[in-house]
């Protein structure tokens, strides 16, 4: 067998998952030269909730930082996620905007784009993957992984063979809950490489306890390359430690050959920025635990401390087993979404409704009733009659691609901002997040005007 190989994820997955995504540009860029060094497969850098994150925290522009790591970076490839047609919010957007987010990703010097649609719905990937292909990036499709009735090792392997077919450079099997075992780990590994010839990634999380015993049977089953965090930032609900199953695995045929005196250096780096952010509190020490129960509610770990939020805005923290438990009876009942952003935190949301007012689907959120409208897409299985009912009425689900109901909209979002942007990357923002990208250039407006005036 080849070589394992291995990406890094502490500049976005690790970071977001433990810590909100708080990470600076100034924490990033000073250690970068030395991750060059590693030898990773790539690294994870960009994408996801970074982008959101820049804006609406750090007063930073992702972009920016995703040129300033470029420089820095020489030898690894640089990887991002994407939501497909949701690029990286919350809804679906017009092709004209996802095709010109994923050529400006690719321009400011992104390599590798995992994308992935939440429902598994490939209709919602193919511009994607058409860009990402046309502007000669490497594609890789991901499955978001989860467990009902209907999501077998057949409907895999099926899902799997429609990317390969609309143009997939390698295949992700996304597992954000941690909620894949080890044995159905090398099962589902076996099986899709049966059938394909790509390159596959494994991407898990530590939550139930189960994720470095699922990467080592991954590995025995052949798979390519598996996703890991630096020690610091590993763990609890992020994914399994770099420098552990680098070292585990140098004693194997498949030893992924990782430079471990710069992993150690690394990690020596990363120890007191978890520790600042444990001491102000951002670094919230219950996601650093494991949780079996996980595997029952598959509930990822973003998505727990997000219902323990809600939960505490309410002052009904004591209703969060009871809230746990009505998670997968909301999703049966809606067609056994997998619970990855943004439906995790839809099916949380009404969830916490359903047991806060006594009766189920007595109020019902705006993206709840768009879910059974069909405007996200197809679901797993059908929903059931009485809750459609009870949440949309006699309304007609559309069964189109629902971004073929958007008109193109890039223009648009240019005109409503003009003044304000000052690239194509500033208007890509906006048509993001409106409201954050509006006062972060404003922000930045109003500092270069009292710059020049000092001057």
């Amino acid at each position: 067998m080849s070589k394992i190989k291995i990406t890094e994820t502490v500049l976005r997955d690790a970071h977001q998952s433990l810590i909100a995504t708080r990470l600076t540009t100034d924490e990033i860029l000073p250690i970068l030269e030395v991750m060059d060094e590693v030898g990773y497969h790539a690294m994870e850098v960009w994408g996801g909730a970074t982008f959101d994150a820049c804006l609406r925290f750090l007063n930073e522009d992702p972009w920016q930082r995703l040129r300033e790591i470029r420089k820095r970076i020489k030898k690894t490839k640089l990887q991002m996620l994407l939501r497909g047609q949701n690029i990286l919010g919350y809804k679906h957007y017009p092709d004209d905007i996802v095709e010109k987010f994923i050529q400006k990703s690719i321009e400011n010097g992104i390599d590798i784009i995992r994308v992935f649609d939440a429902l598994n719905d490939v209709r919602n990937l193919e511009t994607s993957i058409k860009t990402i292909k046309k502007e000669k990036a490497h594609c890789q499709c991901a499955i978001s992984y989860t467990t009902s009735k209907v999501h077998t090792i057949e409907y895999y392997v099926k899902l799997v063979k429609q990317m390969e077919e609309l143009g997939a450079d390698s295949i992700c099997i996304k597992d954000m809950a941690g909620i894949l075992t080890p044995y159905k780990s090398f099962e589902l590994i076996t099986k899709i490489k049966e059938i394909t010839h790509l390159p596959v990634e494994l991407h898990t999380h530590c939550t139930s306890g189960t994720a470095s015993m699922t990467y080592m049977k991954a590995v025995e089953a052949g798979v390519d390359i598996i996703d890991t965090a630096i020690s610091p930032f590993s763990g609890g609900t992020s994914q399994p430690s770099t420098e552990s199953l680098a070292i585990s695995l140098s004693e194997s045929e498949r030893d992924p050959m990782l430079n471990i005196k710069a992993l150690n250096d690394i990690a020596s780096y990363f120890k007191p920025i978890k520790k600042k952010y444990l001491e102000n509190g951002i670094l919230n020490p219950k996601v650093l635990n494991t949780e079996p129960k996980t595997l029952t509610y598959q509930v990822p770990g973003g998505m727990l401390s997000n219902l323990l939020s809600q939960l505490k805005m309410q002052n009904a923290v004591d209703k969060y087993e009871e809230v746990l438990a009505e998670v997968p009876k909301v999703r049966e009942d809606l067609g056994y979404p997998p619970l990855v952003t943004p439906l995790s935190q839809m099916v949380g949301t009404q969830a916490v409704f359903n047991v806060l007012i006594g009766e189920r689907y007595k109020m019902v959120p705006k993206e709840i009733k768009d879910y059974v409208r069909g405007l996200y897409g197809k679901t797993p299985a059908p929903i059931k009659e009485d809750i459609k009912k009870k949440i949309i009425g006699d309304e007609e689900v559309i069964t189109i691609r629902p971004a073929d109901l958007l008109k193109p909209g890039f223009d648009n979002v240019k005109k409503e901002i003009q003044g304000l942007y000052k690239s194509e990357e500033d208007i890509l923002s906006y048509a993001l997040f409106p409201q954050v990208a509006k006062s972060f250039l404003e922000n930045r407006r109003e500092e270069v005007c009292n710059i020049e005036v000092i001057m």
